[in-house]
C-alpha cells in the first residue's frame, strides 16, 4: 500500500512544478511586493484541507490525532524555519520539487535539511529537540478550546478564501505568457485547489498503511536519511514514498516541458543553501512540521500549533527578506565597451560598428535604448529583484532585456510587468530552462 504514497507524490510534484507552487514566495511577497495575491493560494489549500478533513473525520474514515501544543518550540522553530527557507530559496516541498528541476543549490539544501531534521528527531540533537518540545500547554485545537464544532471555523474560512480568490481574479492584470497549451504553467489558484484535493486524498491512503497523518515533508525526509545511513527498512513508510514521488513528478514535468537543466549555484548561494537547509531541519523539528505539515495540514485541523507555526514562519521570512533579499552588486566597470556581436542576445543587427556600453549600474546598452540584464544562475526571487532595480534606472521609452534561468521567474517577471503597466515586447526560450524577456518602460 505504501506505493500509493509514490503515486500521489508524483501527482503532487507535477502540480507544484507546473504551478510554481512555493509557500516561501507567498509569504515573501506580502512584504516585498506588498500583495496578498499569492498568499491567497495558501489560504485556498488550507480551506480545502479544513473542509475535507472535517468531512472525512465526521464520516469516520480518519481519526486525526493531536500533539500537545509546545509554544516555545513552535515559535522558535517556526522562526528559524522561516529564515532557512529564504536562505535556501524554497520551503520544504519547494526544495524537493526544485531539486527535480535540476537546481544543485536545492540538492545541497535538501541534504542538510534531511540531516539536521534526522539529528533533531532521532540523532545527536534529539536532547536539544526534547528540551523545547517537552514544554507543553494544555491546548490542541481552537474549536476544542471554544467548545464548538470544527464546521463553525471551516465553512467561514472556506468562504473567506473563496472571496479573496474571486477578488484577485477579477482585479488581476494579465501577464505575458510564453508557453501555450499543455506546456503552459498552471494558474497558481488552480494548483492550490489541486494541492488541497491531493492533501485530502493523502489522509485515508496514508492511514491505510498505519501512518495516521496526511501530507508531510520533514519526518519523511528525516526517515529517508535514517534509512540511507542505517539501512532500517522500517523507516521507508508512506511518507518517504511521498517525498520521493514529489522529486520524480517534478523531474517528469520539468523534463517534458523543457524546464530541466542542471544549474550549479555560485559559492555564495551554495553556502546559503547549506545554512538554509540546516535551519529548515532544526526549525521544522522543533515546530513539529514545515510549511506543509504545519502550514497546510495543522492549520486545516485548526490546531494552535499550525497557526502559531505559520505566523512564526512568516516572521522569519519577513526578517530574512529584509536582511538578505537585495539587488545583487555588480562589478561591471563604467564605460567599458564590448563588441555588440559578442552578446548573442537576439537583438536587432545594428551594424559592425555597434557596441554594448556598460553603465554605472552594470547594465549594458546592446541596442539604442535597450539595456541588457544578465541574471543567469540567480535563484528566485533575485531575477525579479534585480529587474525592478534596473528598471528604476531607466527612462521612459527605454527597454530592459532580461536573461534568466529561474523557472519561477517565467511567472513573476511577466506578472510584475503587467502590474506596473510595462509592455512586454519579446519573450522567448533560450535553450533548455533558459528564457529572455524584454520589458519596455
Amino acid at each position: 500500500m505504501i506505493i500509493t504514497g509514490l503515486v500521489l507524490g508524483i501527482a503532487l510534484g507535477i502540480v507544484m512544478q507546473r504551478g510554481r507552487f512555493c509557500v516561501t514566495g507567498m509569504l515573501r511577497d506580502i512584504s516585498l511586493a506588498h500583495t496578498w495575491r499569492p498568499f491567497t493560494a495558501l489560504l485556498i489549500v488550507i480551506a480545502i484541507h479544513a473542509v475535507g478533513i472535517a468531512g472525512l473525520t465526521a464520516a469516520g474514515i480518519i481519526q486525526p490525532e493531536y500533539d500537545p501544543f509546545a509554544p516555545y518550540a513552535v515559535i522558535v522553530g517556526g522562526f528559524l524555519f522561516g529564515i532557512g527557507i529564504v536562505l535556501a530559496g524554497g520551503c520544504a516541498s519547494g526544495t524537493w520539487y526544485r531539486s527535480g528541476e535540476g537546481l544543485v543549490g536545492s540538492w545541497f539544501a535538501l541534504l542538510f535539511y534531511g540531516l539536521s531534521a534526522a539529528a533533531m528527531k532521532t540523532g545527536a540533537l534529539s536532547g536539544l529537540n526534547s528540551w523545547l518540545r517537552d514544554r507543553t500547554v494544555n491546548l490542541t485545537t481552537i474549536h476544542g478550546s471554544l467548545g464548538m464544532s470544527v464546521w463553525w471555523l471551516a465553512i467561514p474560512f472556506a468562504a473567506l478564501a473563496a472571496g479573496l480568490a474571486v477578488y484577485f481574479l477579477r482585479t488581476d492584470s494579465t501577464p505575458a505568457s510564453l508557453q501555450a497549451g499543455w506546456k503552459k504553467p498552471l494558474h497558481l489558484y488552480v494548483a492550490a485547489v489541486l494541492v488541497g484535493l491531493l492533501g485530502i486524498i493523502a489522509w485515508p491512503l496514508s492511514a491505510a498503511t498505519g501512518r495516521n497523518d496526511g501530507l508531510g515533508i520533514t519526518s519523511p525526509t528525516a526517515n529517508l536519511i535514517n534509512f540511507l545511513v542505517t539501512g532500517e527498512s522500517t523507516r521507508v513508510d508512506w511518507g518517504v514514498m511521498l517525498v520521493l514521488g514529489i522529486l520524480v513528478g517534478s523531474f517528469i514535468a520539468a523534463k517534458v516541458t523543457g524546464e530541466f537543466r542542471v544549474r550549479v549555484p555560485d559559492p555564495t548561494q551554495t553556502v546559503k543553501s547549506i545554512a538554509g537547509g540546516t535551519l529548515m531541519g532544526v526549525g521544522a523539528a522543533w515546530a513539529g512540521g514545515c510549511t506543509v505539515g504545519n502550514g497546510m495540514v495543522q492549520t486545516g485541523l485548526f490546531t494552535y500549533q499550525g497557526w502559531v507555526a505559520l505566523a512564526a514562519i512568516a516572521a522569519g521570512v519577513f526578517v530574512a527578506a529584509k536582511i538578505w533579499l537585495h539587488p545583487r552588486p555588480t562589478s561591471v566597470p563604467e564605460a567599458e565597451q564590448v563588441p555588440f556581436e559578442s552578446f548573442n542576445l537576439n537583438a536587432p543587427v545594428l551594424g559592425s560598428s555597434a557596441v554594448a556600453v556598460a553603465t554605472s549600474t552594470g547594465l549594458r546598452e546592446v541596442a539604442p535604448a535597450v539595456f541588457a540584464l544578465d541574471t543567469l544562475g540567480s535563484v528566485c526571487p533575485f531575477p525579479l529583484i534585480d529587474a525592478k532595480e534596473a528598471m528604476n534606472e531607466l527612462d521612459s521609452g527605454e527597454s530592459l532585456r532580461i536573461d534568466f534561468d529561474c523557472t519561477q521567474a517565467t511567472e513573476s517577471i511577466p506578472r510584475w510587468a503587467a502590474d506596473e503597466g510595462f509592455e512586454v515586447t519579446d519573450f522567448h526560450e533560450v535553450g533548455d530552462a533558459g528564457w529572455q524577456i524584454t520589458v519596455g518602460k
